[in-house]
């Protein structure tokens, strides 16, 4: 037992139980990944595991010690943590006409939404969030902006030019992933509002919270906690229920079902044969300048 004064006793962790929650961290993390910390810790705070951890910040801050511990000591990739809370700004410099070519051909993308009668953009609550639906996002060719709870007048309205400026007057497709509790839910109307008052009147949205609702709490067992005391915001959410408490696959799947069933069938797969086409002529260009 550890003591400090003031506080309560607190069990400190033996190295055999220290090692049985990193092998549930790496578990976890080597049948889906990447993953926030906070996603991990979710998971870790399930009771059937041999060493769950407690459902507080104290919890959450050993979760994010073992992993910090895990990557350094290799046995876990740090690409297996998701992170975009933290990220560098770089100018790129090129040798030459040739040499920007081939670097900036591997970045082309086909237009996969050409032909889809919708355009589509997500939402999420947290960088947290947003960190474990990046690649889907960016292979399916949709924007994500991580709003940070309640998003600013400037991000909304600038999300909101982003449509104005285009000749595109096809719907709008707006998924929304945040959590389930009496802010969360507030957040979604909040920005749902202020990117209408934004947008062009001739340009239709239909904004779509995909998680986390109440029904997913019961159909995945999510772990709930109680609401704050005091909170008179929406009565009638009875508990609280953070996004990273959804397993991040199936999070992802979600995600990715709602986008696809707004592409064209194939769209994805002709979209991908049309890159290396066009890939491989960028290639051939780099090559003539280069020389």
């Amino acid at each position: 037992m550890v003591y400090r004064a003031g506080t309560v006793k607190r069990e400190r962790r033996s190295k055999d139980r220290l090692n049985t929650l990193d092998e549930q961290i790496i578990a976890v993390l080597r049948e889906d990944h990447p993953q926030s910390v906070r996603h991990v810790f979710y998971r870790m705070t399930d009771p059937r595991l041999a060493e769950p951890v407690e459902k507080s910040d104290r919890g959450y801050r050993h979760v994010q010690d073992r992993c910090v511990k895990l990557r350094r000591a290799g046995r876990i990739p740090y690409s297996w943590i998701a992170d975009m809370s933290r990220r560098g700004y770089f100018t790129n410099t090129f040798a030459g006409a040739g040499d920007f070519i081939r670097r900036m051909s591997g970045y082309y993308r086909a237009d996969l939404w050409k032909d889809s009668q919708y355009r589509c953009e997500v939402w999420a609550e947290s960088r947290s969030i947003a960190s474990v639906l990046t690649d889907e996002c960016e292979e399916l060719a949709v924007s994500l902006y991580p709003c940070g709870g309640f998003a600013s007048l400037s991000f909304a309205h600038a999300a909101a030019e982003e449509h104005n400026t285009s000749s595109d007057t096809r719907p709008l497709i707006v998924l929304y992933v945040g959590d389930y509790d009496p802010a969360g839910v507030l957040i979604d109307q909040a920005l749902e509002r202020e990117l209408r008052t934004h947008l062009r009147s001739d340009i239709a949205m239909d904004f779509r919270r995909i998680a986390i609702n109440e029904d997913q709490v019961t159909q995945y067992d999510l772990p709930t906690k109680p609401r704050k005391d005091g909170d008179k915001r929406s009565q009638h959410v009875a508990y609280t229920v953070e996004a990273e408490a959804m397993p991040a696959r199936v999070l992802r799947k979600i995600l990715r079902d709602e986008v696809e069933d707004l592409l064209p069938q194939d769209a994805l797969y002709s979209a991908k044969v049309a890159e290396q086409s066009e890939r491989a002529h960028l290639a051939r260009m780099a090559t003539i300048l280069g020389g």
